[in-house]
């Protein structure tokens, strides 16, 4: 019973966590913090934010999905 309960509570953070750096990495390839670099170098960068909006849109949609599944 006891490992049931700290299966599930080590399952939920680890999902809280990917969710945090999910939304850590799209807000840092919109704000250009976190590049691709050669696509950096042939001045591309739109492609890093279009993925960084992409990353986050996704995120929030799965997050949102998950919790009303529960």
């Amino acid at each position: 019973m006891v490992g049931k309960k700290v299966k599930s509570l080590l399952n939920s953070v680890v999902w809280l966590t990917g969710v945090i750096v999910s939304l850590a990495v799209g807000f840092a390839m919109i704000g250009e913090t976190l590049t691709i670099p050669w696509l950096d170098a042939i001045g591309a960068s739109i492609v890093t934010i279009i993925a960084g909006w992409i990353v986050i849109i996704t995120t929030l949609l799965s997050a949102a999905l998950a919790i009303l599944k529960q």
